[in-house]
């Protein structure tokens, strides 16, 4: 698995490889029961401390995107761990509502961000086999 971190980004490296995994996963990149590598090797691959990955690992675990098998090592977990709750369209809600707040106040037309969900939903769903 290779991942592309911006290490001049205001986002944190952690943030950008658990983003780049969901992201991964929502285009059907990754699967129910996929290995991930080990957090030594991510750290190796990647270039950054295993402290990072492992956070990034276990961040994503307890969001239920990633379980940990003795066996296999990460996997991505079935779909019913992940899926939307009460609690996360609520969270989402909040999210979403200060991105617009804030296009508005830029004077971002509404249809301009109508467009761009649209886009970002069609790329990501073109990805699904």
């Amino acid at each position: 698995m290779i991942l592309s971190i911006d290490l001049n980004s205001e986002t944190p490296i952690y943030s950008q490889i658990c983003n780049q995994i969901i992201k991964a996963i929502a285009k059907g990149q990754l699967k129910e029961g996929d290995e991930l590598p080990s957090v030594r090797s991510l750290a190796s691959d990647v270039g950054v401390n295993l402290h990072t990955v492992n956070k990034a690992y276990n961040a994503l675990k307890a969001d239920g995107f990633l379980i940990v098998n003795r066996r296999k090592g990460v996997v991505v977990n079935n779909k019913e761990a992940y899926q939307s709750t009460e609690a996360y369209e609520t969270a989402l809600h909040s999210q979403l509502e200060i991105l617009v707040i804030e296009s508005i106040a830029r004077g971002l037309e509404s249809s301009k961000l109508d467009e761009m969900i649209t886009r970002i939903i069609e790329e990501t769903k073109g990805g699904l086999s």
